[in-house]
C-alpha cells in the first residue's frame, strides 16, 4: 500500500539537509529540542534516573515502572539513532509505551555513541545493563521471570547482538529479543536486498543516507562483517532466544530483518516477523501516535507474554 498519508504529510515538511559533512553536536541538539515537556508525556506509576554500574563502567539509565505492583518482569531497551544519535530522552516516549503496554519494568539504556566513543563501547554498555539488571533483580522487583531486550533501528542491532553475546557466554536468563525495524547488515551495498532498491528514495530514511549515517560507527572500528556489527552474518543462530521482528513495507532495511527472521525459523528459534503495510523506516519512534502503528506496542506485549 502507499505511504500512509499522515507519515507522507509529515515527510513533506521536512528541510532538505543540510550541505556538508554531518555534524552530530548540531543533529542531536536539534532532536532533543523536539522532546516534549514532561507534562506532556505518557504518565506511569514511576520513571527514574540512575547509574548502573557495571565492568563495563557507569551507564545511565531510566527505570520505567507501569503501575505499583509487588515484582515486574524486566524489558531492556537500547534506543536507535544509527549509533550516534538518540538518547534516553529523544526515545522517553517509546520506553513509556513499552512499559504501559507490557506491564513490565522497562530499563533504558544511554549507552555510549559513536563518534566519541569508538566500537565496541556502545554495545558493551548494552550487554552491562543487562547483567546489571539481572544482578541487581532484588532493587529491580524482578519476579525472575521475563527478561527481554529490545530495540529500534541501530538499537534493533545491539539488541540481537547482546542476545548473541549473552548466549556464547551462558548467560541464559534473556527470554525474548524484540527487534523495531533493525539494522541488521552494516554493508550497504545496494544490491544486496530489493528493499533498498524499492524504497531508496521517498520514504524517510533513503538508501543513499545509510553509509554516511552509519560512518561514525563503522570508522570507529565497527566491522560490517563481524557478527557483533552485522547480526545477520553470525553463521549459528542456534539456541538464541525467540525473536519479534518489526519491518516497515517502506523501509530500506525491511528485507535484512525479515531474512534475519527467516534464518532463525531455520535454526529452530520461534521467530515472529510482522511487516507494518504503509510505514517507514522508524515509524515506532516517530510514527506510533497513529493508531495502526501503536498497535506495535500490544503486539509486542502479546509476544512478551508468551513462554519460550
Amino acid at each position: 500500500m502507499p505511504l500512509h498519508p499522515d507519515i507522507a504529510r509529515a515527510l513533506a515538511t521536512l528541510p532538505a539537509p543540510p550541505p556538508g559533512p554531518l555534524d552530530p553536536v548540531a543533529m542531536r541538539a536539534a532532536e532533543e529540542a523536539q522532546v516534549p515537556p514532561l507534562e506532556q508525556r505518557l504518565p506511569l506509576h514511576s520513571v527514574e534516573d540512575t547509574i548502573a554500574r557495571t565492568p563495563a563502567g557507569e551507564v545511565p539509565v531510566r527505570i520505567y515502572t507501569p503501575v505499583d505492583a509487588e515484582a515486574y518482569g524486566l524489558l531492556v531497551y537500547f534506543h536507535g539513532g544509527a549509533f550516534f544519535l538518540g538518547s534516553l530522552n529523544t526515545h522517553d516516549h517509546v520506553a513509556r509505551s513499552l512499559a504501559k503496554e507490557t506491564g513490565l519494568k522497562v530499563v533504558s539504556a544511554g549507552y555510549r555513541r559513536a563518534p566519541e566513543a569508538a566500537f565496541p563501547a556502545g554495545l558493551q554498555d548494552c550487554h552491562a545493563v543487562v547483567r546489571w539488571a539481572a544482578e541487581n533483580g532484588g532493587r529491580l522487583a524482578w519476579d525472575g521471570t521475563t527478561l527481554a531486550v529490545a530495540g529500534d533501528s541501530s538499537g534493533g542491532t545491539f539488541a540481537a547482538a547482546v542476545a548473541a553475546m549473552a548466549h556464547d557466554e551462558g548467560f541464559d536468563r534473556i527470554t525474548h529479543q524484540v527487534l523495531f525495524s533493525p539494522s541488521l547488515d552494516l554493508d550497504f551495498d545496494a544490491d544486496r536486498y530489493a528493499s533498498l532498491r524499492e524504497n531508496a528514495v521517498g520514504y524517510g530514511l533513503e538508501t543513499a543516507g545509510l553509509k554516511p549515517f552509519n560512518a561514525f560507527y563503522l570508522d570507529s572500528g565497527a566491522d560490517p562483517a563481524d557478527p557483533l556489527v552485522s547480526p545477520i552474518k553470525r553463521a549459528d543462530l542456534t539456541g538464541l532466544p525467540p525473536a519479534l521482528i518489526v519491518t516497515a513495507e517502506h523501509d530500506p532495511l525491511r528485507d535484512e530483518g525479515e531474512l534475519y527472521g527467516r534464518r532463525l525459523d531455520e535454526a529452530g528459534v520461534g521467530a515472529t516477523v510482522r511487516r507494518y503495510p504503509g510505514a517507514g523506516h522508524g515509524f515506532v519512534q516517530h510514527f506510533s501516535w497513529i493508531p495502526a502503528y501503536h498497535r506495535v506496542f500490544q503486539e509486542t506485549a502479546a509476544f512478551l507474554r508468551s513462554r519460550p
